[in-house]
């Protein structure tokens, strides 16, 4: 599904099984370092609405560069499930920095994390330990198709179940936000 990502992020009680899982029956893809910088249009400020709808992303993974934009949609409840998903390899890093400051982007947050990747059937699966934050598991559907975001992340949350990571808090405001915002963040436990 280009242009389109649906995901969940969550805490979980237990890695140890879900490792054993993934160490048994999915494919390791890579290790690497993360530094992602997010950035809002002074002219229209993504950080005052809530929930934030918008992010505009800077990644630097282990030296290759990459620029994302995602516009997310809520539920009634304010629960995001997919996103709009616009994302390119970048050149020069600095450059796109340079242009962000001409054009009155500012940075609000740097978000620094070590990932591990794994794929299984349909899913890329990260474990990631975010700086300032702890360890997360992130999942995402990587499949071909149309299929409906809110059954596809419940089938992730009791893909975690039946593996048996324990009790599973899960977030819907993702690492920036978390960072920003501590004191609004919360977790639903699925």
């Amino acid at each position: 599904m280009k242009d389109i990502e649906i995901e969940i992020q969550v805490n979980i009680e237990n890695s140890k099984p879900l490792l054993a899982f993934l160490e048994k029956n999915a494919v390791f893809q890579k290790e690497n370092h993360q530094i992602d910088e997010y950035f809002s249009p002074v002219h229209r400020n993504f950080i005052e609405v809530r929930p934030i709808k918008e992010w505009l992303r800077l990644r630097d993974s282990d030296g290759k560069y990459s620029i994302t934009y995602k516009n997310w949609y809520f539920d009634e409840n304010n629960k995001g499930s997919h996103c709009d998903e616009y994302e390119t390899v970048i050149g020069d890093l600095n450059q796109l920095k340079k242009i962000f400051d001409v054009l009155d982007f500012k940075s609000v947050v740097t978000v620094d994390k070590l990932r591990k990747t794994w794929t299984y059937k349909d899913y890329e699966i990260d474990i990631d330990s975010v700086k300032g934050l702890g360890d997360f598991v992130e999942i995402e559907y990587i499949g071909e198709g149309d299929v409906d975001p809110k059954k596809t992340t419940e089938e992730m949350v009791n893909f975690l179940k039946e593996v048996g990571c324990g009790k599973i808090q899960r977030n819907y405001v993702g690492y920036p936000f978390q960072l920003l915002f501590p004191e609004e963040t919360k977790y639903e436990e699925v």
